[in-house]
């Protein structure tokens, strides 16, 4: 039997999943592994550079999964700080460059994985890439983001965007002792929630130390005689700095894709059928967070940059390049984060997500805690439901709150997959006692609130 070569673009969570998987099923003498990675490292864990930056993370190295070395003992064939710069889709094969040596190759493949994950947004304005400047997307990032802060006497930080990366590194730079302003162009941080539950964690940061500027676009990045970064300016002001941070989001990293033909969809990303196979090609294959993937609760495509969905079309992908079996049906768009004590997550649609796709909706909005309201350290928390007006199917679920809150939203994303109304929500038969609980769960009491809005709607 000859030997088949696959071959992956992308060394993190996705593609080296794919690999690891692949490799489970068919030994080497069936399956020639190559995957090409442009970094210094691999299988690591981006969500975690925050918390690396913060010093909750105490090392870099905690944040590896699996090392190149670790890899190729497995006989993948990984080669760091390559960088693949074309996808000959007719002739199957790739190009590459190694970064160190500039040798440039062709390699050829039976089978193709693209995982070339998300770039950063870096809006092209005067002084962004100035000394003090950083994104976060890799830990290369996180590297020189530490070694400026070693290096800076001052003591101002300021955010620019105040979405999850956005309020985690303000955390960062609030526990290293640094006065933080976050610059938001949007009405409330946290875009992935409605307004009037953003306004609930714009709050919570100001009274945390953090201040946050709403509707403040930057137009320019000012920087001082030794050419490092001074401030940063909006329309109307200038917020003095000695570090910058970029969260402003990431867009598919599908510059390759693109020049060698492959569809995309609205948002960038790669299109794929079930099986994670690159729509109209048998032998290629795409996943992470250079594709968009189908939202069970709308039923449009969607670029939902996660780790969890990488890992999971890894190890669909493998799954099926080494002779298996596997499809991903989808997402319902759960995602959980915080600020200091503050935590907040979001499931489903927004209100105006269900606009956009024409369903008509009713909210329900309630205040509980995250345990029975006599037991010691009971926290706050805030519960927003979306439910279709008629049917009552669940649309979407917020939470923000303090310890407790957070993961209560894998209720509503488990009903979210099931198809579940909130009427067959408010039965659900969950764990209760005192130091966990009230004895109605906030998301339960959300949704019979929910369910009385829907009957009120007719």
């Amino acid at each position: 039997m000859a030997t088949e070569r696959l071959v992956i673009v992308g060394g993190d969570a996705a593609g080296m999943s794919a690999a690891s998987q692949a490799r489970r099923l068919k030994g080497p003498n069936e399956l020639e592994i190559v995957a090409f990675e442009r970094g210094h490292f691999s299988s690591f864990s981006a969500c975690g550079i925050p918390y690396w930056v913060s010093g909750d993370v105490r090392e870099r190295e905690q944040l590896i999964a699996r090392t190149p070395e670790e890899h190729r003992e497995r006989s993948i064939d990984l080669r760091m700080r390559t960088e693949v710069t074309e996808i000959d889709v007719a002739g199957n094969r790739v190009r590459s460059r190694d970064l160190e040596s500039g040798e440039v190759a062709w390699t050829g493949y039976d089978k193709l994985v693209i995982a070339t994950g998300a770039r950063p947004v870096r809006p092209p304005l005067p002084g962004i890439d100035a000394p003090g400047v950083h994104g976060v997307q890799n830990l290369d990032d996180g590297q020189q983001l530490l070694d400026t802060l070693a290096g800076t006497e001052g003591r101002r930080a300021v955010v620019v965007g105040a979405g999850y990366i956005g309020v985690e590194m303000a955390e960062a730079m609030l526990k290293r002792g640094f006065e933080v302003t976050v610059l938001n162009r949007g009405e409330q941080p946290m875009i992935t929630l409605d307004p009037d539950m953003g306004l609930l964690v714009h709050t919570a940061m100001d009274n945390m130390g953090i201040t946050t500027v709403n509707e403040a676009e930057v137009t320019k990045v000012l920087t001082g005689e030794d050419g490092r970064v001074r401030a940063v300016a909006t329309a109307d002001r200038e917020y003095p700095a000695d570090v910058v941070i970029l969260g402003i989001g990431v867009r598919p990293e599908t510059t390759l894709a693109e020049a060698a033909g492959l569809p995309l969809g609205a948002y960038g990303g790669l299109l794929t059928d079930l099986a994670m196979r690159v729509r109209g090609h048998d032998n290629i294959w795409a996943g992470g967070d250079c594709v968009e993937v189908l939202d069970l609760v709308s039923g449009r495509e969607r670029h939902v940059p996660l780790g969890t969905h990488a890992n999971k079309h890894g190890q669909i992908i493998g799954s099926n390049v080494g002779g298996g079996y596997g499809t991903f049906p989808g997402i319902v768009g759960t995602a959980v984060s915080k600020v200091c004590e503050l935590e907040i997550a979001r499931t489903g649609l927004r209100e105006k997500d269900a606009a956009a796709v024409g369903l008509q909706y009713v909210t329900a909005t309630i205040e509980s805690t995250s345990r029975a309201g006599y037991y010691p350290d009971a926290a706050p928390m805030t519960v927003k439901i979306l439910a279709e007006r008629r049917t009552g199917r669940l649309l979407g679920t917020q939470i923000v709150g303090r310890e407790g809150a957070g993961k209560r939203v894998d209720i509503a994303a488990v009903a979210l997959t099931a198809g579940m109304t909130v009427e067959q929500m408010t039965a659900l038969d969950l764990g209760y006692a005192p130091p966990f609980s009230p004895v109605w769960d906030p998301v339960l009491v959300a949704a019979r609130k929910a369910l009385a809005a829907v009957r009120k709607a007719g």
